[in-house]
């Protein structure tokens, strides 16, 4: 089954990916701005964290194509290999995540996962008041800002490479479809 086509462009993003995106990115931000209060404020950005991630996880494995997981996981030498065409100028373009963005995004779930779950175990009996905790807690949160950074750099270089508006894609759910298959522009077809 091929993906709907409205106006010259593809559906690759579904309305519960941008959404959680957005909500993500959003949420992380006010954490940040409120890692010294309000408290509440806070705890609650991060419980709704855990939900949005919890959410994500079901739907890499029921959502659509693009957001499954299976779409886009490759192992490590396909992974190298999209690296080092990147750096030749010469990557692929896919619809969904590439290889390399494809990981990107475990890692940021991992990192975020674990900042959560630390944050939370610092309201436990056994850790509140825990310096080594805290600490741990602010380097995975320190450790999200690396990843982000790496993240933005991707879709920057993706969007220049392809010349495709990769943040507007997110906010739309579109894209221009790949080339016919068999045509030399292809991925499959050819050259590249």
């Amino acid at each position: 089954m091929t993906d709907p086509v409205e106006d010259g462009e593809i559906r690759v993003w579904d309305p519960f990916l941008r959404v959680f995106h957005w909500s993500l990115a959003s949420l992380i931000g006010l954490a940040w701005l409120t890692e010294d209060g309000p408290k509440s404020l806070h705890e609650g950005a991060g419980y709704v964290i855990v939900a949005l991630l919890a959410a994500r996880l079901v739907w890499g494995f029921v959502g659509p194509k693009h957001a499954r997981f299976s779409d886009f996981l490759r192992g490590p030498g396909v992974v190298l290999a999209h690296l080092h065409d990147l750096a030749r100028g010469r990557e692929r373009r896919y619809l969904g995540h590439n290889p390399a963005g494809g990981w990107m995004i475990v890692a940021l779930i991992v990192t975020i996962s674990a900042t959560a779950l630390t944050g939370w175990l610092q309201t436990t009996d056994r850790f509140w008041g825990s310096t080594m905790m805290e600490e741990t807690h602010e380097c995975f949160a320190s450790l999200i800002l690396v990843l982000l950074a790496g993240h933005l750099c991707g879709v920057l270089v993706e969007s220049l490479h392809h010349r495709e508006n990769l943040v507007r894609a997110m906010i739309t759910g579109r894209k221009r479809p790949l080339p016919p298959l068999g045509s030399d522009a292809h991925p499959e077809g050819g050259a590249q």
